[in-house]
């Protein structure tokens, strides 16, 4: 399988990589941001999108506003990278990773005592990000293997996969870690509305990987529920708070149509996705623009004037999720959130 990276930091040239999945499936595009305001704009036209990727994205942009800042003195350079970084942490509010991802960089900018510091550990933290990432989520899809059974069919929304994070993926890492193992797995993507990414993005990948995929429609996943055409249901995650998963809006309409036709609902997210003191009452859900309903990919289908709802996520209440997927094992009901973290679960 391939094991392609999402995005990558050129030191050489000092500016960011990554694949515009905006781009895809029509054509794969590899474009760059020399600063932190074009990484803020990608990352809001979701050309890098995904938990894991924008928590890699932050810290990358961080280490870019250090690394390009011409100031002589070290009081003005934090000054900047602290400004870039809280501007970077609203580009997108409701995934967690992203200022995650942020503060583990800042955090050490903050503690630098010479410019020459400030600068090189910036970069190698950031590349540290990245590197942990690729390396939680082969770890977490060696768990969510383990899960499956020898022949079976997956049903995944969005795309949790390698475009998702640095490489591998969540969702998807469970998937390909299967059928590396020996294991028989069809994916049923559904296709993700507005913006497509699991018709765009998730059958991309794993055709590309050779492994079988079949596109639907949204609303036709409870009818293969219902038909027992599907097995599992395995998601991504943004954000979990100690009462709910927030995912791509839609997660939670499959979540509630497997638990009434007894399908195990797995969620697979790293544990820097954790935001155990949180709940979902006090969490953002950002809302989307008009145009991604009214006029997405190309003609218009809604009437002038006529409004729209558009949140890019919605919380799935634990109660309805049967194991949650973690790098360090496989957390079961009753869930306590608050005590996960950092804790080796097991994965029976």
């Amino acid at each position: 399988m391939k094991t392609r990276k999402s995005l990558w930091y050129e030191e050489e040239t000092e500016r960011i990589g990554y694949i515009d999945e905006t781009q895809l499936p029509c054509e794969f595009r590899i474009d760059y941001c020399s600063t932190v305001s074009q990484l803020g704009d990608a990352i809001r036209s979701l050309a890098i999108r995904g938990a894991p990727a924008l928590g890699v994205a932050g810290a990358m942009g961080v280490a870019l506003s250090a690394r390009t800042c011409t100031s002589a003195s070290l009081q003005d350079l934090k000054k900047k990278v602290e400004c870039d970084a809280e501007w970077l942490c609203a580009t997108r509010p409701t995934a967690v990773n992203l200022s995650w991802g942020i503060n583990r960089v800042r955090n050490l900018v903050a503690a630098a005592s010479t410019i020459e510091e400030l600068k090189r550990t910036a970069l190698a933290e950031a590349q540290k990000v990245a590197s942990e990432d690729a390396a939680t989520c082969r770890n977490l899809g060696d768990h969510g293997a383990a899960l499956l059974r020898g022949d079976c069919t997956v049903l995944t929304h969005c795309n949790a996969g390698a475009l998702a994070c640095s490489e591998w993926g969540t969702a998807l890492g469970v998937v390909r870690s299967a059928v590396r193992d020996g294991k028989t797995v069809r994916v049923i993507a559904c296709e993700t509305r507005p913006l497509l990414q699991g018709a765009r993005l998730t059958a991309w990948e794993l055709d590309q990987d050779g492994i079988p995929v079949t596109v639907i429609t949204d609303s036709t996943a409870a009818m293969l529920m219902r038909r027992r055409s599907i097995d599992y249901v395995i998601v991504g995650a943004d954000r979990i708070t100690s009462d709910a998963v927030f995912n791509k809006i839609g997660t939670y309409m499959h979540a509630v149509c497997a638990r009434y036709h007894d399908i195990p609902f797995f969620v697979a997210a790293p544990c820097s996705t954790f935001d155990p003191l949180a709940s979902e009452s006090g969490i953002t859900i950002e809302e989307r623009k008009r145009d991604e309903i009214a006029a997405y990919p190309g003609p218009v289908t809604i009437p002038d004037g006529v409004p729209v709802i558009n949140p890019a996520f919605d919380a799935t209440p634990l109660s309805l999720v049967s194991a949650i997927i973690t790098e360090n094992g496989v957390l079961k009901p009753p869930y306590d959130i608050r005590r996960s973290i950092g804790v080796n679960y097991g994965s029976d």
